[in-house]
């Protein structure tokens, strides 16, 4: 027999044997738990307990106590926070449709409001942003509180404008008013402006920013886009007397430009001379941004 054969004979013969004892465990289950025993010791070093808390995910055991245990090292505010990220990333990996984890969801809620005012800034933040994501009435009053009172923020004003936005009620566009009327901060009034764009009685707001040349580029350009929305024909009134407004922004201008050509009246254009022999001197003695813009504009409007 030749030595392939040889080998070829004994692998079978091997796994034969491998499958007939019907000793074997799942590699996988062994995996998960062999971790979860990691992470959960606190002899261990934070790159082991990491490490395993990345290698398998929670869901894969099945014991209410181990899961239990994985929730204390979140909660436990002596753990090292490497090791408390970790082990909430990994459970809100496991938390999107792992039956295992059913019996757990009421206690990671209560433990993610805890997180909520823990001393650690990045922790609070990350827990109160799943908590905003689900709605969770907890952490919009939170946040609403920190905007009110600067004392009892918990996260940063514009991160608290974020969060909120995944589920606006009418509090959070009075706060955000007020806000914009005075920002503490430019991101903080910027991220006001992208919270009130689902407010319908916003319009004006945006309508003054979109025309005071003192404001910034961004808030304009913010300001047109949310006015598509709320109150096209307005927007194409503004956008027209800013393109003949020589004193304008190229940002600005090229901004219209755009929101013209994508959502013109076509009739009313074509009737428009003035503004179609304005854009049309754009097109070549402008900057180069204005110059494509207007470019687009006519090859739509006098093709």
């Amino acid at each position: 027999m030749t030595t392939k054969k040889r080998k070829a004979t004994k692998n079978s013969k091997s796994a034969k044997s491998t499958k007939a004892s019907g000793k074997s465990k799942s590699p996988a289950k062994r995996s998960a738990r062999a971790a979860l025993s990691v992470a959960t010791n606190a002899r261990r070093s934070v790159e082991e307990r990491v490490a395993a808390l990345t290698e398998a995910p929670i869901a894969a055991s099945e014991k209410e106590d181990d899961l239990q245990a994985v929730l204390d090292v979140l909660r436990n505010k002596e753990e090292p926070q490497q090791v408390r990220l970790a082990t909430l990333q990994t459970l809100q990996a496991s938390s999107f449709g792992a039956p295992a984890f059913e019996s757990l969801r009421g206690d990671y809620i209560a433990v993610l409001r805890e997180l909520a005012t823990d001393p650690d800034p990045e922790l609070r933040q990350r827990a109160l942003g799943i908590l905003a994501r689900q709605k969770d009435g907890f952490a919009q009053k939170k946040l609403l509180e920190g905007l009110r009172d600067s004392e009892k923020a918990l996260v940063p004003l514009e991160k608290a404008l974020q969060l909120l936005s995944y589920d606006v009620h009418s509090d959070a566009y009075s706060v955000s008013r007020e806000i914009v009327e005075k920002p503490p901060s430019t991101v903080a009034k910027r991220e006001a402006l992208r919270l009130l764009a689902a407010d319908a009685t916003a319009a004006p707001i945006f309508e003054k920013i979109l025309r005071d040349k003192d404001e910034m580029a961004e808030n304009r350009q913010i300001s047109a886009s949310v006015m598509q929305t709320l109150n096209p024909e307005k927007l194409r009134t503004h956008a027209r007397e800013i393109l003949l407004d020589t004193s304008e922004y190229d940002d600005i201008q090229a901004t219209c430009l755009t929101a013209l050509t994508q959502f013109g009246d076509a009739e009313a254009i074509a009737q428009d001379e003035t503004l179609k022999t304005h854009v049309d001197k754009l097109s070549s003695e402008a900057s180069p941004k204005v110059k494509q813009s207007a470019r687009q504009f006519l090859k739509k409007y006098s093709g």
